[in-house]
């Protein structure tokens, strides 16, 4: 009746999920800083009340297509160096 929960939206790829809009929108500067088109898609009802329960505060970080694998690269990075600070 309502059409699915996750929906497919042609010429973007899912690259993160986020627990959170706050994390959603780190991942969003980084890969926009990086010249990296992003779409972010979530339910609205997790962003209205802060749920991040049962996957209500999901946020779906999308990019083209064509940048996913640059996209997947920057974060992995990303992610690497913020293990590097942490064991430092």
């Amino acid at each position: 009746m309502f059409g699915p929960i996750h929906p497919h939206y042609p010429g973007l790829t899912l690259i993160h999920r986020a627990a959170g809009m706050l994390r959603a929108e780190v991942v969003r500067g980084q890969l926009e800083t990086a010249g990296i088109p992003v779409m972010l898609d979530y339910e609205s009802l997790g962003r209205v009340f802060g749920l991040t329960v049962d996957g209500l505060g999901e946020v779906r970080v999308l990019v083209p297509d064509e940048r996913a694998e640059d996209a997947r690269q920057l974060l992995e990075a990303s992610a690497s160096d913020e293990e590097d600070d942490a064991t430092s």
